[in-house]
């Protein structure tokens, strides 16, 4: 069921390829081929290194334990001038005075001179990556080597062989044919949603789109901003109808698409929720997948690298991996470093990089950040103590707590803005950098600490961290699960 259902899509992403080449706006990767040292090279490159650039993963190190400087990940220093400011939420214009970097002058106070040792609980640095040294000498090799690399669009000659490198590892990882790279996570989701609204544009008899022609996007009502932004760019081209479905509510969802006489249909959701820290239903949205025929599309921004036993993501801890048809990711979280993909087919893949564009008329990723990155895939592979002491902190939270959190991402709805920012500066003082997540982010009424667990926290750090909550929250009033709201589309 699953192959028929994507040979339907892949039939129509043929044909609105093969209306791209008529009408002669297929847009084509031009790779650049940067040289390299010959030492770096060993053996026929395999597909995960295809191209060459520093082509056996056995080259970068990896560690078998947690080392001293991947302490850095969570523990940062800010300026006295900064700290007071932070207490008493007062904006920054983001040039508060820090010492000691060489910026300040002699004429900086005393007072501003001291710094604020904090231990970060608001980073998406999942699994402590950001710090780690292999990382950040194969950035450096890099950029000694090639600068920032050709800047231009991947379609004019920003496109290298360390982009397409990096792209056969995720391709790889999330067991697709192919992988697209763009320049951030959000440019992706964008990109991949105006080029599914484009099907209809291309496929359709007339200059617009008859209803039954267009494409009907079913979206979880929590879906994160890029997806949302997304669709509203779709829209405006009048090429999707748009149905959202309450949070996770699959009966909901059902109910919506046994109404839709739209032949095309596609359900979009995250896969672990940025705000609330929940998985969507993946089992019973692979049900509906069999039951309706639709195009299955997560974004699995906070899942890649942290779920599943080599860290391919929500769809492979869940065993529904050749369910999920189009697989969005991010490399600016649990990898530690920037950029976003889609993992995908190379037709869908060919469609996105001629209709997508955010993709499009974007500069390519800088040649460093590539090197880079490619580099925390293998270690994030690879280091599987990352993903295990990630888990046990989140079991250790459980714990301490009794919140039956779900993930390293723990929703501590307050109530009012003024308690979340109380109590956000009663950690600040304790020494924790905790977020008030407040309206527009949440709606009226449900602010919230957003507290985020990583690899390199230590359980004597949930300790303390929960003895300060325990201040200012009640963790047996406490809720974790944000009402039903519908986004506004």
């Amino acid at each position: 069921m699953a192959t028929e259902i994507s040979g339907r899509w892949d039939g129509w992403v043929k044909e609105a390829l093969a209306r791209v080449e008529s009408l002669k706006i297929v847009r084509s990767l031009r790779p650049i081929r940067l040289s390299i040292q010959q030492d770096e090279v060993s053996g026929d490159a395999s597909r995960k290194c295809e191209s060459g650039s520093g082509g056996n993963d056995d080259e970068y190190e990896v560690f078998e334990e947690m080392k001293p400087w991947d302490r850095t990940s969570v523990e940062v220093d800010v300026a006295g001038s900064t700290f007071r400011r932070w207490l008493h939420d007062i904006p920054s214009s983001g040039d508060d005075v820090t010492w000691g970097d060489g910026l300040a002058d002699s004429s900086v106070a005393a007072s501003d001179r001291e710094s604020k040792k904090l231990i970060l609980f608001s980073s998406n640095d999942y699994l402590g990556l950001s710090s780690h040294p292999t990382i950040g000498k194969a950035a450096a090799k890099a950029a000694k080597e090639h600068g920032m690399g050709p800047r231009g669009s991947a379609l004019i000659c920003g496109y290298t062989n360390y982009h397409r490198r990096l792209e056969s590892c995720l391709a790889e990882l999330k067991k697709k044919e192919e992988c697209l790279l763009c320049p951030t996570g959000f440019a992706a989701n964008m990109a991949l949603m105006v080029a599914i609204g484009s099907i209809s544009l291309l496929l359709a008899a007339g200059a617009q789109p008859e209803k039954d022609e267009k494409i009907a996007i079913f979206s979880d009502a929590l879906n994160h901003a890029s997806i949302i932004d997304g669709i509203r760019l779709a829209e405006r081209q009048r090429s999707v109808e748009v149905f959202v479905y309450g949070h996770c509510d699959m009966f909901h969802l059902n109910k919506l698409l046994s109404a839709c006489t739209t032949e095309r249909k596609v359900v979009v959701t995250d896969s672990l929720f940025s705000m609330d820290g929940d998985f969507a239903p993946m089992d019973e949205l692979v049900r509906l997948r069999r039951k309706h025929d639709f195009l299955l599309v997560i974004d699995d921004a906070h899942g890649t690298f942290v779920c599943g036993k080599n860290g391919g993501g929500v769809a492979e801890e869940f065993d529904c991996e050749r369910d999920v048809d189009i697989c969005v990711g991010t490399l600016s979280k649990a990898a530690g470093c920037h950029g976003g993909f889609i993992a995908c087919s190379k037709r869908w893949k060919q469609l996105i990089q001629s209709r997508g564009r955010s993709f499009i008329f974007s500069t390519a990723t800088p040649v460093p950040v590539a090197a880079a990155a490619h580099a925390a895939v293998i270690v994030a592979k690879k280091e599987h103590w990352r993903r295990r002491e990630l888990w046990n902190r989140v079991q250790d939270f459980r714990a301490l707590t009794g919140i039956p959190i779900l993930s390293p991402i723990i929703s501590l709805i307050v109530g009012s803005e003024e308690n979340a920012l109380r109590a956000s500066r009663r950690l600040l003082e304790s020494g924790f950098h905790v977020t008030a997540i407040r309206p527009p982010t949440v709606p009226p009424n449900s602010c919230r600490l957003r507290v985020t667990l990583t690899a390199t926290h230590r359980k004597d750090d949930l300790v303390k961290l929960t003895q300060a909550l325990s201040c200012c929250i009640n963790f047996q009033e406490l809720s974790i699960h944000c009402p039903k709201v519908y986004a506004k589309l």
